[in-house]
């Protein structure tokens, strides 16, 4: 757990997609999280976290469903939302809690 404190303990936002493999949401939001990643470059940090394989970060942050993503900065967590989002909305919620 120390080191996702250390991931999320950054200036730099951090976007986590806790999918799973399964999943056919999850399968529809990756190209979409890909294309906002590419769009921000090195601006935000992208991390996917299957919740198959680490259950206990997932239950410790109770993801009920997945998709779900998370975005963190300065070590606080500043959206969170399940589902898929378009890539325009993502950039644009990304946008505006990481001022």
């Amino acid at each position: 757990m120390s080191k996702f404190q250390d991931l999320i303990n950054s200036d730099q936002p951090v976007l986590i997609d806790f999918f799973a493999t399964w999943c056919g949401p999850c399968q529809t939001l990756a190209p979409i999280i890909k294309d906002v990643k590419k769009n921000f470059g090195d601006d935000l940090k992208v991390l996917k976290v299957d919740i198959d394989k680490n259950q206990s970060l997932a239950s410790k942050l109770q993801i009920k469903g997945v998709p779900t993503m998370i975005l963190y900065q300065n070590g606080k967590q500043v959206w969170r939302q399940s589902g898929v989002v378009p890539a325009s909305q993502l950039e644009a919620i990304i946008r505006d809690k990481t001022k």
